[in-house]
C-alpha cells in the first residue's frame, strides 16, 4: 500500500483550518490512505463491500480470493454464479463481478486512459458498468486513482461522522455537508478519510 505524495501536506493544511481535523490528524498520525495499484481488484472490492460493514466485506472478500486464487479478470471470468455465491456473495453481486471481469477481459474497460480524465468524466464512464453507481465510482477515485478532492456525499459513514463532529449528532442536509466539504477543498478525499477513521480506527481499503 502506497500513500499519495500529497497526503502529509494535505493533512497538515487541513489541521490548520479545521479544529475537528486537527484532532483527528494528531490521533491517527502515521496512518494514511493507500492504493493497491490494481484497478480491477479495487472495483471488485468496492462491489463486494456495497451495503455491508467493513468487517463483513473483508470476510466475504477473503473467501472470494481463496476461491479464485488469483484475483484477475481472466480468473473471475471463468467462474460461474453458483461458485461466487458459495463465497457469501449475493446473486446480484456475483453477476456484477462477472460483468466487471468480462469488461476488463475484453478490453471494454481500459484503465490506461483514466489518468487523463477529470473526476466527473471518469465517474460517468464507470457508472455504465453493472453494479457501479456513483458511490462505488467515488470509492475507486479515492482508493485507486488517489484523487485528492472527492466528497462522497451518499456515503453513510461520512454522513454519520459529519453529523457527530459538526452538528452534535443530528443529521445534516446535503447543502450543509457540501458547505463543510467546500472548506476542505482541495483535500476533500483526505478529510473524508479522517472522518471514516473517527468512526472506525481500522483503515478502509479497496
Amino acid at each position: 500500500m502506497t500513500a499519495p505524495r500529497y497526503w502529509k501536506g494535505a493533512a497538515r493544511e487541513l489541521a490548520t483550518r479545521d479544529a475537528v481535523l486537527k484532532k483527528l490528524v494528531t490521533q491517527f498520525k502515521g496512518l494514511a490512505l493507500g492504493s493497491r495499484g490494481d484497478a480491477f481488484q479495487t472495483l471488485a472490492r468496492a462491489i463486494v463491500g456495497q451495503q455491508i460493514s467493513v468487517k463483513a466485506a473483508q470476510s466475504v472478500w477473503n473467501r472470494f480470493a481463496a476461491e479464485v486464487q488469483t484475483v484477475s479478470p481472466a480468473a473471475v471470468h471463468c467462474l460461474d454464479t453458483q461458485r461466487l455465491r458459495g463465497c457469501g456473495l449475493s446473486g446480484q453481486k456475483a453477476g456484477y463481478l462477472l460483468d466487471l471481469a468480462g469488461r476488463f477481459h475484453s478490453g471494454a474497460l481500459d484503465p490506461g486512459n483514466w489518468q487523463q480524465l477529470d473526476d466527473e468524466t471518469l465517474i460517468a464512464e464507470l457508472i455504465q458498468v453493472k453494479g457501479i453507481g456513483r458511490w462505488t465510482a467515488e470509492m475507486f477515485l479515492i482508493f485507486y486513482m488517489t484523487r485528492p478532492n472527492v466528497l462522497p456525499l451518499a456515503d453513510i459513514g461520512l454522513q454519520r461522522a459529519m453529523s457527530l463532529h459538526y452538528n452534535k449528532g443530528k443529521p445534516l442536509t446535503r447543502s450543509k455537508m457540501l458547505k463543510i466539504g467546500d472548506s476542505w477543498a482541495p483535500w476533500r478525499s483526505v478529510a473524508t478519510w479522517y472522518m471514516w477513521r473517527s468512526l472506525d480506527p481500522l483503515p478502509v481499503e479497496y
